[in-house]
């Protein structure tokens, strides 16, 4: 990867040993709220500081898997469906979309929508698009959601998809940030191309650094996209990113490491909005590789530190205690009644014995590019996983290449997840078997099962109950550890106006600051 872009004026030595000049306001909010702010106006220049960017960055959707990515896709594409900012379904290039009996949708495609290049997108630039995700050779993140779809065709105005059992959460498949609707020539769409139709269209483009996006001005959706240019900074550094913050240099940054929120307070140049939901952070352990291949040994490592002092400690209380379940509280069908994991060393130990041995040794792969705060949180893992015979050692990792070097290639890393608005996106992406960021290579057989069964379940006590079963094994028998889920906390410049709602779905407003928000 390369380094990361430097606020203006302002040397990388300069700018990490300035640290934290000035102070903020801070603002805590429950979920999806934000501060009432003035009406929408054009105009400005939006710069946005965020802690993730590579130089393997890539303009295929199928690829995108960072933030930096998502929030540069999101400012250039639209999808079928957005989640609006109160976690309903909204329409965006699909006018509409009705289904009989769960299996066949029709999706009614947006009239007068123009891409950047100036082609006019119809229903058959949708099939390409969707198309782009399907088939085994297919190297998308989102093809396990096309694993039940049985045909995909243009009939008049509306793309149909035929999916081959009922699943009444499919629309909501449709709305995943990797579904970007590109134009499509012979059936297929053109991976090295940045022609969306989205709100800005790229000036320039250096993958790792920047971007620069000036707004289109054929949008069809005329009260959004107001700034008039973004410009997307890759600041891996948490300290640099606020410090450019401070002094100036962006407007919004994402990812503010909580122990400094306190420091945050007595300036008022900045406020900072800190969003519940269902995000959290987790430590894949590799299910193929000894000793992770030991349920045993993984239940060791889950009953062997306290989940409590990282929320207190690496969260600063922004956020809450996970019981390594992937599926957070504000799920429909969060499972809050299951039996707990408490730090509790000789439990620890039983399972170390249960997989014959008396004493471990571990090494965990870690760097600040997962999460803010993940190496310290591996240290405060390692230490208290000593009193059950168990020697982590923790292993600093550089920011720059983590996603490509440490991730899914080591054994046992520190990761992210910004959750999923239903559980079937979440469990399909991350822990059905063969799925493309199933970042453990765990498989389950029971779990598959009622992942299956669960979509097209219309009973909703027998659906919940399937649901929660799947969270008790992803949980007991799984291969991540989920000590917590984390708010997303972003720091705000005074000039920058949001909407009364904030997303809770993902960090930055849903990647979609860039399109939702505006100078006050």
């Amino acid at each position: 990867m390369n380094s990361p872009m430097l606020p203006r004026g302002m040397s990388r030595r300069g700018l990490l040993k300035s640290g934290i000049a000035m102070t903020t306001a801070s603002l805590i909010l429950p979920a999806g709220m934000a501060m009432a702010q003035s009406e929408p106006k054009k105009g400005g220049v939006f710069r946005v500081g965020i802690g993730h960017g590579s130089s393997t960055d890539s303009y295929d959707p199928g690829l995108w898997d960072n933030l930096y990515a998502q929030t540069y896709a999101a400012a250039r594409h639209n999808q079928l469906i957005e989640i609006g900012a109160d976690g309903n379904l909204a329409p965006e290039i699909a006018e509409s979309w009705t289904s009989a009996d769960g299996m066949t949708w029709v999706f009614k495609i947006r009239e007068g929508v123009t891409f950047h290049s100036g082609k006019t997108l119809t229903p058959d630039d949708v099939v390409a698009s969707l198309n782009h995700h399907r088939g085994d050779a297919s190297t998308s993140a989102a093809k396990p959601y096309f694993d039940a779809v049985t045909d995909i065709k243009v009939d008049g105005p509306n793309v149909v998809i035929t999916i081959n059992a009922p699943n009444a959460d499919f629309p909501y498949l449709m709305s995943d940030y990797h579904l970007a609707i590109m134009p499509g020539t012979d059936g297929k769409i053109d991976v090295t191309s940045a022609d969306g139709c989205g709100g800005y269209m790229v000036d320039s483009y250096e993958a790792g650094i920047q971007a620069t996006l000036n707004r289109n001005p054929n949008y069809w959706k005329s009260d959004r996209a107001h700034f008039d240019q973004i410009v997307l900074l890759t600041i891996l550094d948490p300290a640099a990113r606020l410090n450019a913050l401070m002094t100036g240099e962006v407007d919004t940054i994402d990812q503010v490491d909580p122990a400094t929120i306190g420091l945050l307070e007595s300036r008022g140049v900045a406020k900072i909005l800190s969003i519940s939901g269902n995000a959290h952070y987790v430590f894949p352990m590799d299910s193929r590789a000894a000793p992770f291949n030991d349920n045993n040994v993984r239940l060791a490592l889950k009953y062997s530190f306290d989940r409590q002092e990282l929320v207190d400690k690496i969260l600063a209380g922004h956020g809450s205690v996970s019981n390594d379940n992937p599926i957070g509280p504000a799920s429909r069908y969060y499972y809050a009644e299951m039996e707990a994991k408490t730090y509790d060393p000789d439990k620890a130990k039983f399972h170390l014995k249960e997989a014959g041995m008396d004493t471990l040794e571990v090494t965990i792969s870690a760097a600040n590019a997962a999460f803010s705060g993940a190496v310290d949180a591996a240290v405060l893992m390692s230490e208290k996983a000593a009193a059950a015979g168990i020697k982590i050692t923790v292993d600093r990792e550089p920011d720059d290449g983590y996603w490509d070097n440490v991730w899914m290639k080591k054994p046992f890393v520190a990761s992210y997840w910004g959750g999923r608005p239903v559980e079937d996106q979440m469990f399909t992406t991350a822990y059905q078997t063969g799925a493309s960021w199933n970042e453990t290579f765990w498989s389950n057989e029971k779990f598959d099962g009622l992942l299956v069964a669960a979509r097209s379940e219309l009973d909703e006590a027998k659906r919940r109950e399937m649901y929660q079963e799947m969270q008790r094994i992803v949980s007991f028998e799984g291969s991540t550890i989920i000590p917590m889920y984390n708010n997303y906390v972003m720091a705000l410049s005074n000039a920058i106006a949001t909407p009364e709602k904030v997303s809770n779905n993902w960090n930055l407003d849903g990647f979609r600051c860039v399109e939702r928000w505006w100078f006050a």
